[in-house]
């Protein structure tokens, strides 16, 4: 697979490790950590590779949803900041990628997940496997927190948060 180019513009990747962001809650990764789909480095298929869950794959991948509802996991970013741009790539997930994604925001300084309130930064959109699925955004909010929700289940290889670090600590819907 070839290496595929995304032009920032000057953005930044917001949900990058080397920033502090790290992923604080998911309802489920039993094929593959959920910590994962921060990695920066791209994402590797590894043949033949398995551990006590199945096949290795290099992403966040939920099981089987056996019940109503759907998936998700929240990354608390390092930085607070806009977001103007976002990759939902599920490269390597052939069959096992969710058939459709959405992403909620919010601004908190608690990381009390059940008094977040979110907002929708990406409506309900349909997924591809193997593939890299970019969305604009037109919220100029700062944000703390990001929701991927994945419908009802599945992998994603990378999610990429492309923006701008705030300067100052705004309140979520305020303008930047």
């Amino acid at each position: 697979m070839s290496k595929k180019i995304i032009y920032t513009n000057g953005l930044i990747d917001l949900a990058q490790p080397r920033l502090g962001s790290k992923v604080i809650f998911k309802t489920d990764d039993f094929f593959a950590s959920a910590n994962r789909i921060i990695n920066p480095s791209a994402p590797v298929f590894k043949e033949g590779l398995f551990d006590k869950n199945g096949k290795w794959m290099d992403g966040w991948e939920s099981r089987r949803k056996r019940s109503p509802g759907h998936d998700y996991l929240i990354i608390k970013l390092g930085k607070p900041g806009s977001i103007s741009k976002v990759d939902v790539d599920t490269s390597h997930f052939n069959g096992n990628q969710p058939s459709m994604i959405s992403i909620d925001a919010c601004n908190s300084k608690s990381n009390n997940i059940k008094n977040f309130k979110w907002k929708t930064l990406v409506s309900k959109k349909k997924t591809k496997a193997n593939s890299s699925h970019i969305f604009k955004t037109s919220s100029k909010s700062i944000v703390t927190h990001i929701r991927l929700n994945i419908f009802p289940d599945g992998g994603v290889a990378r999610l990429r948060l492309y923006g701008s670090i705030s300067r100052e600590n705004h309140n979520f819907g305020k303008k930047q």
